[in-house]
């Protein structure tokens, strides 16, 4: 019994529409055994309606058997098929039991829709309403998670810290000087476009200045951020996601708002402000270029612009940067966590991150201008 060879043999009892399966041999790892689909192909022509197990003729035995068993057994279950196993070792049944004790984890692909997907009017704010209320309360999460920071009970690290520092701040220098001096420029030629009419073409410089630290800087700076940054915190949360990394960071008792979103925000926030103010110089350089393409000597813009700069004007332009740069982490943040476990969520998260930090941005910069232009600042 020692010496032979493991084998199994389906004997079909097509009247009865039952089977039986006769185990044999030496099921021991190094030991050549029979492949379940051959077996498969076999049951899949039968049909039977209950399968037993046969194992009077079995020898040795380990984990090449349960395998087999537990791949009958699945197989059982998807096509309604009864299986009699009474005729197997002690041993092998209980832990058959125990392994089919608790049915396998499927996962469905999440068929979120998203906000602007509705398809008619109701539908979108319908979604709005939800996506909103899934922001607000990932929103809370940040906030305890930034207490907890606070208190020194975060499981955030400095290194990551640092790091998306870098990523959110010099990486992005390039795009944001090319914008910003485009931008400088297209204001600076619409405004001496119209001011030379009217013989006042030296404010130019006030509608550059007050334009850029205000509104324009700041606005395309987070633009060019909610589609750079933003979409890359989306792009790797959701692929941590998909490869379960996540979940194995809960497994361990870490939050993943601490220890993964956290640093993310407040790098994007110290960022933020810093990378307006560089915006802010170039787009003021940018409008200089084309004033004096114009006629207008660099002394004169440079003392008009000086004149135009204050305080107020500076003021708001940093607030709506450190509010922009929340904004967008959260978005993107939020969009990562919460993609699907396939590379198909994964784009759709970054895309579902850059439209919703786009709409934030727009109903932010909206909303700060209305409270300022009421405050009289």
């Amino acid at each position: 019994m020692s010496e032979q060879a493991a084998g199994l043999e389906l004997r079909c009892d097509d009247a009865a529409r039952k089977a039986v399966l006769h185990l044999c041999g030496n099921w021991i790892q190094g030991a050549e055994v029979p492949s379940f689909p051959e077996l498969r192909a076999q049951l899949n022509a039968a049909a039977p309606q209950e399968l037993s197990l046969d194992s009077t003729e079995l020898g040795q035995w380990d984990s090449l058997l349960m395998a087999l068993l537990l791949q009958c057994h699945n197989y059982c279950r998807e096509h309604d098929i009864e299986l009699l196993n009474d005729d197997l070792p002690e041993n092998a049944r209980r832990l058959l039991r125990i392994a089919t004790s608790v049915p396998p984890q499927r996962r469905e692909p999440r068929a979120r829709t998203r906000w602007w997907q509705g398809g008619h009017p109701l539908a979108v704010l319908r979604n709005l309403r939800d996506d909103l209320r899934l922001s607000l309360a990932f929103f809370g999460d940040v906030c305890l998670a930034l207490w907890a920071l606070l208190r020194g009970r975060a499981n955030t690290r400095f290194t990551d810290f640092r790091h998306f520092c870098y990523q959110a701040g010099p990486d992005a220098f390039a795009i944001i000087s090319l914008t910003s001096i485009l931008v400088g420029m297209i204001l600076g030629y619409l405004g001496a476009v119209q001011l030379q009419q009217f013989g006042a073409g030296i404010y130019v410089a006030d509608l550059v200045v007050i334009g850029l630290l205000r509104e324009m800087g700041v606005l395309m700076t987070a633009i060019v951020m909610a589609g750079r940054t933003g979409a890359a915190y989306a792009a790797q949360l959701g692929t941590m996601q998909a490869s379960e990394e996540i979940d194995a960071v809960r497994t361990m008792g870490v939050s993943p708002i601490e220890f993964l979103v956290t640093p993310r925000i407040l790098a994007l926030v110290v960022m933020m402000p810093l990378l307006t103010i560089y915006a802010n110089l170039l787009g003021i350089l940018g409008g200089g270029i084309v004033a004096g393409g114009m006629g207008i000597s660099p002394l004169q813009y440079i003392s008009q612009a000086s004149a135009a700069i204050s305080l107020p004007h500076i003021g708001v332009g940093l607030l709506k940067s450190v509010v922009f740069a929340i904004l967008i982490a959260i978005a993107g943040c939020r969009s990562g966590i919460q993609s699907g476990r396939d590379s198909a969520g994964v784009g759709q998260a970054a895309t579902e991150a850059v439209v919703t930090a786009l709409v934030y941005l727009i109903v932010a910069d909206a909303a700060v201008n209305i409270l300022f232009q009421h405050l009289g600042v």
